[in-house]
């Protein structure tokens, strides 16, 4: 986990969010409970470039919340492309729709409200791209459901593998969260069938390229 100072002075290094995502970050910060779950400027900023170097056709996003992330991943979507995002919390319909209708990618962007393990059978795709920010206690699940539709050369990303430092310390009995984390970690590190880097970023960033 890096300070507040460190983020603040590398957010200070890192080019701006466009208005769009500015108004989404506010208005998230403003009506949204739990607003820290937004991806946020340097995340998002990380996430731009990445689809950018890659050229995404298709792209999975599993975890919404007020869709953020989305719009930063469409920023690098081939013309033709889609990025399909899978968000459980109704009630935050409305602020996603919003954005998203305002957004110049609007039409590549395709939002799905349910329960993730139930989505995903149903997108008959192959993905270049795969961020997965939702149910911790499912990664496992998540992850063995989508591994098969990702690309030879694709990449998923998976948010707080670090969880809140929490991975480096004494896991109590209760902590089920936790415990996931640190499973879905060591199974990454040691699957065969793909290549992984764990970035200190934010409260960690796992990117898994399948081989």
């Amino acid at each position: 986990m890096i300070s507040e100072q460190i983020e603040s002075y590398c957010e200070s290094h890192t080019s701006k969010e466009n208005v769009l995502l500015y108004r989404l970050n506010r208005e998230t910060h403003i009506k949204i409970m739990n607003p820290r779950m937004i991806a946020g400027q340097l995340q998002g900023a990380f996430l731009s470039m990445i689809s950018k170097m890659m050229k995404p056709l298709n792209i999975l996003e599993i975890g919404t919340f007020t869709g953020y992330s989305a719009l930063c991943l469409a920023e690098g979507l081939q013309p033709g492309g889609t990025l399909h995002t899978i968000e459980i919390d109704e009630e935050l319909e409305e602020i996603i729709t919003k954005y998203f209708n305002l957004s110049e990618h609007k039409e590549k962007l395709h939002l799905h409200i349910g329960n993730a393990l139930e989505v995903i059978p149903t997108l008959n795709n192959t993905w270049d791209l795969v961020f997965m920010d939702a149910e911790k206690i499912e990664y496992l699940q998540y992850y063995e459901m989508i591994l098969p539709q990702v690309k030879k050369g694709g990449l998923i990303l998976v948010d707080n593998v670090l969880w809140n430092g929490k991975v480096l310390e004494q896991i109590a009995e209760n902590d089920t969260e936790t415990k996931v984390i640190v499973t879905f970690n060591r199974f990454i590190q040691d699957d065969p069938r793909v290549n992984n880097l764990l970035l200190p970023v934010r409260d960690g960033l796992m990117l898994i390229e399948k081989l």
